[in-house]
């Protein structure tokens, strides 16, 4: 592994630990994947907050639409086969359809714009008042036309992904998780992901949480549940390191995948692009895709009435990482751009050299927590409290043993002063300073704010 990406996933564990503290969610499990090797998984916080047992990178979560790419995935695996085309009309497949949803194809369905409605007329399963929709349910409602017309837009539909798990049986002969199961999930080596709930017995499975408001407090959604005839578009359950490597796989640089480079370049391939969204994000065939920072990205994201999770893979770099949240507001997606934002500058400035590597953890004051993060020839300072940890941060440029001088910072901050570390007996840096300030450890400025603030 670079050294720079040994740089990057040391802070990347710090930054999440202090986000985990400061927004209060339950739990949180990072994977990252490299050259299709899982080299960091990490699991941060708790699996049951009322019995406190630890979450752990075994434990399993409802990764929801990343069902989606799995569902694609095994269209693309029978369409090298010869079993069908992309161009085929869901109707050649599934009896009963209305007119104009047997004549959608598979490429309508796969990249959302084939004009169908979202979650159905009562969407009450995904606010857990329900089950979710049965097959006779499902084909219930594919008896009605789209909502709109066909090929005009990209508008997100889990009927849609549901009608091609129809297909994907009808093609087969077999159920769609028992196919999926063998085809898919054990042809790529997952050992940790099923196609729907709920999980066996002995299997770790973390608990999901609603958001803290409008009770004040959390409570449990066990999120265990079949999704019954939507498995197709949001059924699996999955662990971070499972999601990153099969998604890694996904890359057509991989040297390792179940499906060909040609099938995994057309599952990436922009399709549409969602223009009403401000990130301009935008879908392949079963694929999300976007942009953090100067990267692209393309992966998939998931939500459950228990959890929140997000997968990106970055092409060409052999990246991929995959967060779970077991809350309903866990920030998956925002974290997950930050953690790209992380990379990309470390990537950019390298990791610490022997000038700048003492000048480095996170020091506390009463105003600010400031993460000091030494690169090759300079050292960042950013506020681990902010969304994207280093858009708004100071730099120091270090003059000689122990001291620097602030060489960027925004009008507010201190520009130009002096930063010096100040060593004990010991000689380990005991206190920093950034300008006028004095910065201490946590455990140090703990006990100051305790002495001076009785109360």
């Amino acid at each position: 592994m670079d050294e720079w990406l040994k740089a990057a996933l040391d802070y990347i564990t710090c930054w999440i630990d202090y986000q985990m503290q400061v927004s209060e969610q339950p739990g949180c499990v990072v994977a990252f994947t490299h050259k299709g090797n899982v080299v960091f998984e990490k699991a941060f916080g708790m699996a049951d907050l009322k019995t406190g047992r630890a979450l752990t990178p075994r434990h399993r979560f409802r990764v929801a639409s990343h069902s989606k790419s799995f569902t694609a995935a095994a269209v693309f695996r029978l369409r090298e086969t010869g079993k069908l085309r992309l161009d085929d009309p869901a109707g050649r497949y599934v009896d009963g359809l209305h007119p104009e949803v047997a004549v959608l194809t598979l490429t309508q369905l796969l990249s959302h714009s084939a004009g169908l409605i979202r979650d159905g007329v009562d969407a009450g399963h995904w606010q857990d008042r329900r089950p979710f929709l049965s097959e006779r349910e499902l084909r219930a409602a594919l008896t009605e036309p789209p909502v709109i017309a066909p090929s005009t837009r990209l508008k997100y539909s889990n009927h849609g992904f549901g009608l091609i798990g129809l297909v994907i049986e009808a093609v087969t002969g077999e159920p769609y998780g028992d196919w999926v199961t063998r085809e898919i999930i054990a042809a790529a080596k997952l050992r940790e992901t099923q196609t729907d709930g709920p999980t066996s017995d002995g299997i770790p499975v973390a608990h999901g949480y609603t958001g803290k408001l409008p009770l004040g407090h959390r409570r449990i959604v066990l999120g265990n549940n079949p999704t019954n005839a939507l498995v197709a578009a949001t059924g699996f359950v999955s662990t971070a390191g499972d999601l990153s490597r099969f998604f890694a796989s996904l890359d057509p640089i991989a040297k390792g995948s179940i499906l060909s480079p040609a099938s995994r370049r057309d599952m990436i391939r922009r399709q549409w692009t969602d223009t009403n969204s401000s990130s301009q994000g935008a879908y392949g065939l079963g694929m999300m895709l976007g942009k953090a920072g100067d990267w692209e990205w393309f992966g998939h994201a998931g939500g459950f009435q228990s959890c929140i999770s997000r997968t990106v893979v970055l092409p060409g770099r052999d990246l991929a990482i995959s967060i779970l949240t077991n809350a309903v507001d866990g920030p998956a997606w925002a974290w997950s751009d930050a953690l790209v934002h992380i990379l990309q500058t470390f990537k950019q400035r390298g990791p610490a050299s022997a000038k700048t590597r003492d000048w480095a953890g996170r020091w506390w004051s009463l105003w600010r927590t400031l993460d000091f993060v030494p690169m090759r020839d300079h050292v960042l300072v950013a506020d681990p409290s902010m969304a994207v940890p280093f858009t708004e941060f100071a730099e120091i440029t270090v003059n000689g043993h122990d001291e620097g001088t602030i060489r960027h910072a925004n009008a507010l901050a201190s520009y130009g002063e002096g930063a010096r570390m100040v060593r004990g007996a010991n000689g380990k840096v005991k206190e920093l300073w950034f300008g006028g300030t004095k910065f201490l450890p946590q455990t140090k400025f703990a006990a100051e704010l305790k002495r001076r603030y009785k109360s």
